[in-house]
């Protein structure tokens, strides 16, 4: 873990990505220029949140992460994959949930409040990516879609990549009593009563996609059970977002 600016601004850090010398990080919920219920460090232009605080924290979190410039988009739980090719400029990008890169000084960003964020990294090109991955995105296989968009833009090889699963809701929080009727049967196997190891699922897929076990990190850190995250679980609904950021330096 790193220190950001300002008191209480951390970057939590993958062990595998850190090893591995790319630039990536995970915010909390602290550090920034919100006021509640959005304290502090609110990512999101989209919860109600004062836009110009956001803005704040947009460029808090840029310059604690190191890149000239970030990206954002406009999530909507599915799985569609934004090829990004430098800076962007304008509004946020539109119904993408996973961006894949290999330019440099751009850091790809996940918005969160529960839902996992999963970092991606190919060495060998460099190549990053990265996938908002609730249960929605988890039934679409928003995964599998960065994987399969890194291979065919930027010729990645999946034994090559490396992976990192955020802090999310877990698996003591994570109760869905309608699951047989959103949840494929193959995700029965990760619940305890009405609880699911949702980490543990998008591990399975990423295996799935041909990633090696040594190259998955997951963390296992509950939103929900931490104040110092937002949880959309723990507050109601009504809160910010913390982000996830990862990119080529």
């Amino acid at each position: 873990m790193q220190t950001g600016e300002r008191p209480g601004f951390r970057l939590r850090k993958s062990a595998v990505l850190k090893e591995a010398g790319v630039a990536h990080g995970f915010s909390d919920r602290n550090g920034g220029a919100s006021a509640p219920p959005f304290s502090s460090l609110n990512l999101s232009f989209a919860v109600g949140d004062d836009p110009a605080a956001v803005r704040r924290n947009r460029e808090s979190f840029r310059t604690a992460a190191g890149f000239a410039s970030l990206v954002f988009t406009g999530q909507v739980h599915g799985k569609r994959v934004l090829v990004v090719d430098g800076p962007l400029s304008g509004p946020d990008p539109q119904g993408y949930d996973a961006m894949i890169t290999a330019a440099r000084g751009v850091g790809l960003v996940v918005q969160q409040a529960d839902c996992q964020a999963v970092l991606f990294f190919d060495p060998g090109v460099p190549a990053a990516g990265i996938a908002h991955c609730g249960w929605r995105g988890g039934v679409a296989g928003v995964c599998a879609e960065v994987v399969a968009a890194m291979e065919r833009e930027f010729a990645c090889r999946p034994e090559r990549i490396l992976a990192a699963i955020s802090p999310s809701l877990g698996t003591c929080c994570a109760e869905f009593s309608g699951y047989r009727e959103l949840l494929p049967r193959w995700m029965w196997e990760f619940r305890r009563g009405l609880f699911f190891d949702f980490p543990a699922i998008t591990r399975q897929q990423l295996l799935e996609c041909g990633l090696r076990p040594e190259n998955i990190d997951t963390s296992h850190h509950c939103n929900a059970c931490d104040p110092g995250f937002f949880s959309y679980r723990r507050e109601g609904g009504r809160t910010g977002r913390q982000g996830s950021v990862i990119g080529i330096l």
